[in-house]
């Protein structure tokens, strides 16, 4: 009997990744939801090809294009706006990727919808865990995390548990700007920001990767997911990208998860577990021998990543990390925008963790997806203000 998948943001990088996976055992699976925002092009290539019963348009000019296009079609085509969670069929699995914390309602509600839910949303992990935690209890659905990170310490710690590890490291790449100078670094652009050297991935995700701010948030992941405490979470440059998490036991043993750079591996694993044949669903993964391959670590360079001086800070008070979340999101926004400076996202996030009211929003313990954003809300407006 085929098993029923949704994706919430089909056609970014993870989504388009996780229907790469599905595709190699269609006869296993079928598309019951499908939510993207505005590629056409996409939209209309992944109806045709994987004709899910529903698909979500966010973009009003391309729903009204798309349902056009598709009037005869068996898939319901429906804007974003018409999206009633208590009304949708449930699924097996549900996907959750679409970036910022504007993914934390979907991901909240798709708990209720699914049996197993993979989230690539970092965000709606960072900023509304104890609300998904509780919700994933209730109607028990099981929550894996599919960053490579975050599933590498869910495997390591299948076999061990938290009291007899000593570090828990979280492995960078180091972006685009590991080998350049810091002034170099200072008057880089989008374009240069973007370049990527080992992952392909979306715009946001890119920029956090080229500050270091993604393993800042990942760190914050880690805790909330896994509970561990801060003081065992390191963060390495590797720039190799195949060591993906590695944990330093009290007994002087270290272990890692290692595997080729490639998000298919840990996507594939979430949704087959032991049974996966990876030769069946990425046979390019045997040509490239990652075993032949050289690879190192080293410490974080402050000055070309100057962000990782707020790592001791993301504990300060309860939503610390939902405000770190807002300004990154704001400030990310506007350099792609080219209205602000590389270096002005760390500026901006460490004046407003320096304002005067931080603490009147920061010491708040929200308890519903509106006290989230109330918060985010007033993080976004002052580091307009901070620039």
């Amino acid at each position: 009997m085929k098993k029923s998948f949704s994706i919430i943001g089909s056609t970014g990088s993870i989504g388009l990744t996780t229907l790469k996976v599905i595709n190699r055992k269609r006869k296993d699976f079928y598309i019951n939801i499908l939510v993207a925002d505005k590629n056409f092009n996409l939209i209309c290539s992944q109806i045709k090809k994987y004709k899910p019963n529903i698909f979500f348009i966010n973009n009003f000019k391309i729903f009204e294009r798309v349902k056009k296009k598709f009037k005869s079609s068996k898939t319901k085509i429906l804007h974003t706006s018409d999206l009633k969670f208590k009304s949708i069929k449930s699924s097996e699995y549900t996907l959750t990727a679409i970036p910022g914390i504007i993914g934390l309602v979907s991901t909240l509600e798709m708990i209720k919808k699914t049996k197993k839910i993979l989230i690539a949303n970092k965000e709606s992990i960072i900023c509304g865990w104890k609300l998904l935690h509780k919700t994933a209890r209730k109607y028990k659905t099981e929550i894996i995390p599919i960053d490579s990170e975050h599933f590498a310490i869910m495997k390591l710690l299948e076999k061990n548990n938290i009291a007899e590890i000593k570090k828990i490291y979280l492995t960078a790449s180091g972006g685009p700007f590991l080998n350049h100078k810091v002034s170099a670094i200072k008057n880089a652009g989008p374009k240069e920001a973007l370049r990527h050297p080992k992952w392909k991935m979306g715009k946001k995700i890119s920029i956090d990767s080229a500050t270091l701010m993604n393993k800042i948030l990942e760190l914050i992941e880690a805790q909330k997911l896994f509970n561990i405490p801060q003081k065992k979470l390191e963060i390495v440059i590797h720039p190799q990208s195949l060591v993906h998490a590695i944990i330093e036991l009290k007994n002087g043993l270290y272990k890692f998860i290692y595997h080729h750079n490639s998000m298919i591996i840990p996507i594939a694993n979430a949704i087959f577990g032991d049974k996966l044949l990876i030769d069946e669903i990425y046979p390019e993964h045997y040509k490239k021998n990652v075993f032949l391959n050289n690879f190192s670590f080293q410490k974080v360079d402050k000055k070309k990543f100057p962000i990782i001086k707020i790592k001791n800070r993301l504990n300060e008070h309860k939503s610390t990390a939902i405000i770190i979340n807002a300004v990154n999101e704001t400030l990310v926004d506007l350099f792609l925008q080219k209205k602000v400076a590389f270096f002005d996202i760390f500026r901006t996030i460490l004046r407003v963790l320096n304002d005067r009211n931080y603490k009147k929003y920061a010491v708040k313990d929200p308890k519903s997806i509106n006290e989230i954003f109330l918060i985010d809300k007033w993080a976004r407006d002052i580091s307009i203000k901070k620039i």
